[in-house]
């Protein structure tokens, strides 16, 4: 099994029906959707799909009507399972983007994750939901429920981690 990122740009009011062929495309070719996240106002849509036996295939962006596409990235699910994920298509309200440093590897990565996330409990009006981290190290998608962005803010501080761009997601 293997998951793969898609980001599209999109515009307003466009967003459930790309969701819509991006689950059909992905159905076509073996896989399944597995979570969409929006960004508020509409311009992005972040999908997770799952590829069991093949990989993911590219999208491409006229045949969507999107102005662009980027991907599919492999990534790796930290923080949650995928069965609860699947179970509960949970939605966050800030997604929280972060280009790795070129010096990171996985396993770094990942130990830092752990040492690191204990420190939400500093910022309990925060609650880290999950990270999506594309296995070329690129960079991560971190969902938090928060009350607002700078409770988000305050918890990447928490755990010493940089954000470069933060997005508020549709409810």
């Amino acid at each position: 099994m293997s998951l793969y990122l898609y980001e599209l740009v999109t515009t307003a009011g466009q967003a459930a029906q790309v969701i819509k062929d991006v689950d059909a495309r992905t159905a076509e070719a073996g896989g399944e959707l597995i979570e969409t996240q929006v960004t508020a106002g509409g311009e992005r849509v972040f999908a997770i799909t799952e590829f069991e036996s093949c990989r993911a295939p590219e999208l491409a962006a006229d045949a969507l009507g999107v102005a662009s596409v980027e991907g599919p990235s492999e990534v790796r699910l930290v923080g949650a399972e995928l069965a609860q994920i699947k179970a509960a298509r949970p939605e966050a309200g800030y997604l929280v983007e972060w280009d790795l440093p070129a010096e990171l590897d996985m396993d770094s990565y990942l130990a830092r994750k752990k040492a690191n996330a204990p420190k939400y409990a500093n910022v309990p009006e925060v609650a880290f939901l999950r990270t999506y981290v594309r296995e070329d190290m690129g960079k991560c998608l971190c969902f938090y429920d928060a009350p607002d962005e700078a409770a988000v803010f305050r918890a990447r501080e928490a755990v010493s981690t940089p954000v470069d761009r933060i997005h508020a997601l549709e409810g």
